[in-house]
């Protein structure tokens, strides 16, 4: 693994500025990739990098509803978070339109990717979230 790869470590107290940090590296990035073991922080990673992007809504997992839809504080802006954990067809993504939030120019953050992998756009940020310690995670492009 290359340094340049590693975009943040971080810990609770400093999950904010991780979260803005991976913003302001990738600018142009509208789909957003998070791989993780199961705990690793993704979803509450997601809530951080939500809040850092003016998301006043509570931020939650949609693990059962598969994606839930936030607006920033102007209501300009749509966040899309998706958790396809509990998939097992990949028919229940192409049911759900999955081309209308994906292609939308509105920002969406996958948890579980694997899981729809033939299905993300080319211009997909993949990230992964490493468990060092019961405390710190590494954020890294994949």
């Amino acid at each position: 693994m290359k340094q340049k790869d590693i975009i943040a470590v971080f810990d609770l107290d400093s999950i904010d500025a991780a979260a803005a940090n991976l913003i302001n590296t990738f600018p142009e990035a509208r789909i957003f990739a998070f791989y993780g073991d199961m705990g690793s922080g993704k979803t509450t990673f997601i809530k951080s990098v939500c809040r850092s992007m003016g998301v006043g809504q509570f931020v939650t997992s949609p693990t059962f509803a598969l994606v839930n839809e936030y607006r920033d504080i102007s209501g300009k802006l749509s966040f899309f978070h998706f958790d396809f954990y509990r998939i097992e067809e990949v028919d229940e993504v192409l049911d759900m339109g999955y081309e209308d939030y994906f292609y939308s120019e509105s920002f969406c953050f996958i948890e579980w990717p694997e899981k729809v992998a033939d299905l993300l756009p080319d211009n997909t940020l993949k990230i992964s979230i490493d468990v060092l310690d019961n405390a710190n995670r590494q954020i890294r492009k994949l």
